[in-house]
């Protein structure tokens, strides 16, 4: 909203309905190619049913890597900005007096706690956090919108005159309002950059289409009411309070618009839980792609791990569009890879779920 204005939730949406249908793509994938590990998990993801389905070795070395980077560095750093940065409302000078680091410090602390107790471990705190923060998250916005309600025909009206507005939309494809949409949308589901597999393929499940399905309502929920929850507790303030206004600001300044006091408190409480949780999410992505590289062994893990939480403070302490941009490079290298490897597979994962189809009609 503060880089591409309103019009860009639109292409988000947009971004989601296609997306869906990649994720399922590649989740159904994901599953049916799915390795078991030393620990008896299960894992895998693009690096394995590229070199399984298409035989294609060094193009999944390629996704790997590009993935490793992606969250070792971009998204891992991304998530401990956001994280950190919620602070600078209670902490004049926040990024010079030395309380980044120590943030970051915690952060570590907490993380490899988490990290360093298997993947077991992982799926058990985020199963707790995720939902938790989720539907709190969504009840604060529902009630913002209700009490909000006759004003919403204009903010939707809002969003879709900035979607179609020409001038932005041509002036500069590549920082217009459509770009910005399709890369927020791509960054928050993560639909066909192919990381969402490497989790799919973890999960015990009966049935690969069954894990598609999945994968393909993840991406609404993410993209079309969670970051529209986020959208309308924004637009839903005077632009005058919020014009100039960027990133953790704005959306701290919205909810004390919304909630006074308590609502600055919960966003970034909030905030802190999502990139938590995502923290855990994204280094057990990257797990499986150094397991692919390196082989299933100590010394390739431990050297990630201690790479990544580095990375926590580093984060921390970079510029909002410092972080943003290695992300964006990131994650389009890897969507770029994984697609290549999904046109010619789809129709793999497509006659899966015609089999699935047939099964459930006899049933």
């Amino acid at each position: 909203v503060a880089t591409g204005g309103p019009g860009a939730i639109f292409w988000m949406w947009l971004m989601a309905l296609i997306g869906a249908a990649s994720a399922f793509i590649e989740s159904t994938l994901a599953q049916i190619y799915k390795i078991r590990g030393k620990e008896g998990e299960f894992r895998g993801g693009p690096a394995y049913y590229i070199q399984q389905g298409l035989g294609k070795r060094w193009l999944g070395i390629i996704f790997a890597w590009a993935l490793i980077l992606c969250f070792a560095f971009g998204f891992n750093g991304l998530q401990a900005f956001n994280m950190t940065s919620a602070l600078e409302y209670y902490i004049p000078d926040y990024a010079t007096n030395g309380t980044a680091v120590g943030v970051g410090i915690v952060l570590i602390v907490f993380t490899a706690f988490v990290i360093f107790g298997g993947a077991k471990r992982i799926s058990i705190i985020t199963s707790i956090i995720v939902p938790i923060m989720a539907i709190a998250y969504i009840l604060i916005a529902l009630w913002t919108t209700i009490t909000n309600i006759g004003e919403l025909p204009a903010v939707f009206a809002t969003i879709f005159q900035s979607a179609f507005n020409f001038q932005s939309i041509a002036g500069g494809f590549a920082g217009s309002v459509v770009m910005l949409g399709i890369k927020r949308g791509l960054f928050s589901n993560e639909a066909g950059s192919g990381s969402a597999p490497c989790a799919a393929a973890a999960a015990e499940c009966d049935d690969p289409v069954k894990m598609g399905f999945v994968q393909a309502l993840g991406v609404l929920i993410d993209t079309v009411v969670i970051c529209s929850c986020t959208a309308f507790l924004m637009l839903l303030v005077p632009q005058e309070i919020t014009e100039g206004l960027a990133g953790m600001d704005l959306l701290q300044t919205a909810l004390q618009y919304h909630l006074g006091g308590f609502g600055v408190v919960f966003i970034a409480a909030t905030l802190a839980l999502f990139s938590f949780s995502t923290f855990l999410g994204v280094l057990y992505y990257a797990r499986g792609n150094v397991a692919y590289l390196c082989g299933d062994n100590w010394w390739s893990q431990t050297v990630y791990k201690l790479i990544a939480l580095a990375m926590l403070v580093i984060g921390g302490m970079q510029a909002y569009t410092v972080v943003w941009d290695l992300g964006d490079v990131g994650i389009g290298l890897m969507t770029i890879f994984n697609m290549i490897a999904l046109v010619p597979m789809a129709k793999e994962a497509l006659a899966a779920l015609n089999d699935y189809e047939k099964r459930k009609k006899l049933q």
